[in-house]
C-alpha cells in the first residue's frame, strides 16, 4: 500500500507532460529519421532512517512515422517498502498503533514519530500518446494512462491542441486531461475523524472503494525569442471531487495541558493512545502559473524554470528550478539546482486537543504542512560508438519543515514533531534504436 497522493506525478506521465510538470518522468528518446526508439531508465530512491524506498524501472518508447505523425508510449513497474509517517506525535513513551488491515499491531520507541513499517506497494503504468498535423499550422495530440496497485488504480486521458504563428517561431497550444482514481485501503475505509481501533474490531470502517475526478485544463505558449533563446509559459487549472482523504493517516488526540497524546486501555491487541483518522474536503481547486526559459551560450545550454501553485486548501507553493548541460568530450556533464517551498493547508493540524469540539476537516499529513525542500543533481551522459547513449544522475534532497508555534502544546516543544528529511536519489539510462 501507499499514500495517495505519492508518485501520481508518475501514474499520469501524460497528464503530467499535457500540463508542463516538472516532475521528472522517462523521456522518450527522438527519432528525426523514422523506425523505434527507446529510453530506459532504472531509478533508486531512498529516505533517511529507512523510510520510503523506491526501485523503478521504465522504457519509454518513440515510433516517427513521418510527416510528423508520431507514436509513444511508457511502461513502469516500482516497487516500494520502508515505513511512512502516520501522523500521530511523537511522545516520550512507546506507542502502539493497529495495522491498516486491522489484523495486527506495531509500536514506534519513545521519542520518535510514529512510522507505519507496513508500507509496502507494488505498482505497474502504462501511458500512450498520438500526435499528429490536424491541418498546416495545427497539431492534435491525445493519450491515455493506466496504472494499479494493491489499494489504487489510476485511468486517464488527455487531448491538446497547438497552433503555429509567425512562421511557427511562437505555438499557442490548449489542453484537457482527465483523470479518475479508485482507492480500496487496505482493511477498509475509515470513517473520517474516527478513533483507532482494536485488532479485528472494523466497525468504522466500510468495505469497497471510493474515488476521485480529476480535470485538468491547460493555456499556454511557446516563444522562439532569438537563436539562442525559447520561452515557454503555462497557466493550468485543475479541479478534484470525490474521496481525497488518506485512508492511513492520523491525528493524536492530546491532554490540552501536557500535549501528550491521551492513553487509551486496549480491550485486546490495539493502540495505547487516542488516535483518529484524518477527515479532507471532497473537493479541491488548484491553479498554477509555469515558465521556463531554455538559452545557448554557444555550446552550453541553460534551463531554467519557475512554477506557482496555489490553492483553495490555502497551500501556496513555489517551486524554482536550474540546470546547465555542458558538452564534456563525447558526453556531456549537467548540474541541476531546485528549491521548494509550500505553505500548510487551513486544516493542517499537528493535534487534536480533547474537549474541544472536532473541527470538520483536520490533517496531520506533513505534505500538507509548511516545508522546504531542496534538491542538488548532477547527470553525466555520454554516446555510444553505435549513435546510443548512456546516462547516470545523482541527486541529494533535503526536505525541513516545521509545526506553527501556536499549534505547539505542553511537552510537544521537547521533542521534534516534524523531523527534518533527507533522500538519495541515482537513475541509469539508456537510449538506443531499432
Amino acid at each position: 500500500m501507499k499514500d495517495n497522493d505519492s508518485f501520481n506525478a508518475t501514474l499520469a506521465a501524460a497528464t503530467c507532460a499535457l500540463l508542463g510538470s516538472t516532475v521528472a518522468a522517462p523521456v522518450a528518446a527522438q527519432a528525426e529519421d523514422g523506425g523505434w526508439s527507446f529510453d530506459s531508465t532504472l531509478l533508486y530512491y531512498g529516505e533517511s532512517d529507512n523510510r520510503v524506498r523506491d526501485i523503478s524501472a521504465a522504457v519509454s518508447t518513440l515510433r516517427d512515422f513521418g510527416d510528423e505523425r508520431k507514436l509513444s508510449g511508457t511502461l513502469t513497474a516500482d516497487t516500494l517498502t520502508g515505513a511512512s509517517a502516520s501522523g500521530a506525535i511523537a511522545l516520550n513513551r512507546p506507542q502502539t498503533f493497529t495495522s491498516p488491515s486491522g489484523r495486527a499491531v506495531y509500536t514506534t520507541p519513545a521519542d520518535e514519530v510514529p512510522l507505519d513499517d507496513t508500507f509496502l506497494d507494488t505498482r505497474f503504468a502504462l501511458n500512450a500518446s498520438w500526435t499528429q498535423p490536424l491541418a498546416r499550422l495545427y497539431t492534435v495530440s491525445a493519450g491515455v494512462g493506466f496504472s494499479t496497485e494493491y489499494d489504487y488504480t489510476h485511468i486517464g486521458a488527455n487531448l491538446s491542441l497547438a497552433r503555429d504563428f509567425n512562421k511557427r517561431n511562437t505555438t499557442v497550444n490548449a489542453g484537457v486531461a482527465w483523470s479518475q482514481d479508485d482507492v480500496d485501503p487496505v482493511g477498509g475505509r475509515p470513517t473520517a475523524l474516527s478513533q483507532m481501533l482494536d485488532v479485528g474490531d472494523n466497525s468504522n470502517k466500510r468495505d469497497g472503494s471510493e474515488s476521485k475526478d480529476v480535470l485538468d485544463l491547460l493555456l499556454g505558449f511557446t516563444q522562439v525569442l532569438n537563436r539562442t533563446t525559447v520561452l515557454r509559459v503555462n497557466y493550468s487549472y485543475s479541479d478534484s471531487s470525490g474521496y481525497l482523504n488518506d485512508p492511513y493517516k492520523l491525528l493524536s488526540v492530546v491532554d490540552p495541558v501536557t500535549g501528550d497524546t491521551l492513553a487509551r486501555v486496549p480491550i485486546g491487541q490495539g493502540p495505547n493512545g487516542v488516535y483518529l483518522f484524518e477527515s479532507r474536503p471532497d473537493a479541491r481547486t488548484k491553479q498554477s502559473l509555469y515558465a521556463e526559459v531554455k538559452h545557448s551560450f554557444g555550446a552550453p545550454v541553460m534551463h531554467f524554470s519557475y512554477r506557482y501553485m496555489t490553492d483553495d486548501w490555502g497551500i501556496d507553493s513555489h517551486t524554482g528550478e536550474v540546470r546547465l548541460r555542458w558538452p564534456l568530450g563525447d558526453g556531456y556533464i549537467e548540474p541541476q539546482l531546485r528549491y521548494y517551498t509550500q505553505s500548510a493547508a487551513d486544516f493542517y493540524r499537528a493535534s487534536l486537543a480533547n474537549g474541544t469540539a472536532l473541527p470538520r476537516y483536520a490533517s496531520a499529513d506533513f505534505r500538507l504542512g509548511d516545508f522546504d525542500a531542496t534538491t542538488i543533481g548532477v547527470k553525466y551522459g555520454h554516446g555510444t560508438t553505435t549513435g546510443n547513449e548512456w546516462s547516470i544522475r545523482a541527486e541529494y534532497y533535503q526536505q525541513n519543515g516545521s509545526v506553527p508555534g501556536e499549534q505547539i502544546i505542553g511537552n510537544q516543544a521537547d521533542r521534534e514533531q516534524y523531523p527534518d528529511l533527507s533522500a538519495v536519489i541515482v537513475q541509469f539510462g539508456y537510449r538506443f534504436r531499432l
